[in-house]
């Protein structure tokens, strides 16, 4: 099991390396910056990450850690259903109209294109996870028998794309303002209902 001081140590480096991605770009970034950022020798940076794309990995697996914590916390109550739906929705939207989820996102679109790997690594902590994690939760709903959800890899996946919606890519593009916390609490209260509705059959 890691130490408390291993833990502050890999944390450090996680904070230095956001930092330092974000202001310089991802290229302008060497291993001994985010070792003097951190600040760790590079030998104790390469203890923890052997590559500059593992180090990125790991960023953006901080990022998503509050969806995972959030996942945590959620039970079965048929009527905590709707609240649930809408602290996830929340959590998830709260990632991706961040500055820094937004600046990350442009980064690994970036380096995907000469690292393809680095996609698949990506995918697996920033969405993979999150989809099968709502996947067992709405399979939960279906154990019940309260609800029948025809498909719940397809109604966890439309989820999160209707949150993303055209909004995202606007911001994306600069061409939008983030949301702030109402715009996007007025949008999720709007949409899980709707979903609810399309997704969640009441079997009474």
């Amino acid at each position: 099991m890691p130490s408390n001081l291993s833990n502050l140590k890999r944390d450090s480096i996680i904070t230095g390396a956001t930092r330092l991605f974000l202001e310089q770009g991802f290229n302008n970034v060497s291993m001994e910056k985010v070792a003097q950022a951190a600040p760790v020798s590079k030998a104790t940076l390469y203890n923890y990450f052997d590559s500059k794309h593992n180090l990125l990995v790991a960023v953006v697996d901080e990022l998503c850690h509050a969806i995972s914590q959030t996942f945590e916390t959620l039970s079965t109550d048929i009527n905590k259903v709707e609240s649930n739906l809408k602290q996830i929705a929340l959590s998830f939207m709260d990632l991706i109209y961040s500055k820094e989820g937004i600046a990350i996102y442009g980064l690994i679109i970036a380096e995907c294109k000469t690292f393809p790997e680095l996609g698949i690594l990506i995918y697996q902590v920033a969405l993979k996870d999150s989809l099968l994690q709502l996947e067992q939760y709405l399979q939960a709903l279906n154990n019940t028998t309260t609800f029948n959800i025809d498909d719940t890899a397809f109604a966890a996946n439309a989820f999160f794309g209707v949150l993303k919606g055209e909004q995202h890519f606007q911001c994306l593009l600069n061409i939008k303002a983030l949301p702030t916390q109402l715009e996007k609490q007025t949008y999720i209260n709007k949409i899980i209902p709707l979903y609810m509705q399309g997704f969640l059959h009441d079997t009474h």
